[in-house]
């Protein structure tokens, strides 16, 4: 590259959103990279992690390389049960195979529980190991408003940066 080449990042949105599992079926909550023991689980296809899939999603808006359902749609039955972890290291693969080096991803997700804050870190470190890249979680409430408020399950909204390699 010569010094007056610029490079122009991109940037990416990714969303998801998933309602708790019903009673009579439960699930392991999955969230953020970490297994939450005693908390209920998310439905889903695979593991149901909405932090981990956002940051996934938005990874490929950035790259567009198409989206979470392109590559690991419920149309896809070895993704079933996969774990959020994996389908975001898979999902920083393509976006590389694709050209791209990633700059960071930024995710938040709203739910009344789990308390995050103390395993921020430990989230923060199993999804950046993930995607070869820094990635930052925060958590917020919707204060007792919507689905999330109601309990009825968690969303994630995240933001990634690449740039051509």
């Amino acid at each position: 590259m010569n010094a007056k080449q610029v490079i122009i990042p991109r940037t990416g949105i990714g969303m998801d959103v998933h309602a708790y599992a019903s009673e009579d079926l439960p699930r392991p909550l999955w969230l953020g990279g970490l297994f939450w023991e005693g908390e209920r689980g998310l439905a889903g296809h695979s593991d149901g992690d909405p932090v981990a899939h956002a940051a996934a999603d938005a990874l490929f808006s950035a790259a567009g390389v198409g989206d979470l359902g392109t590559h690991f749609g419920t149309d896809r039955p070895e993704f079933a049960g996969a774990s959020g972890v994996t389908l975001l290291a898979e999902a920083a693969r393509i976006v590389r195979a694709a050209g791209f080096e990633i700059g960071n991803v930024a995710v938040q997700f709203v739910a009344g529980r789990p308390k995050f804050g103390p395993r921020r870190q430990e989230s923060q470190n199993v999804l950046t190991e993930a995607a070869g890249a820094p990635v930052s979680v925060t958590a917020t409430t919707s204060d007792g408003l919507g689905f999330t408020g109601r309990g009825e399950g968690i969303a994630a909204v995240a933001t990634a940066l690449v740039y051509p390699r």
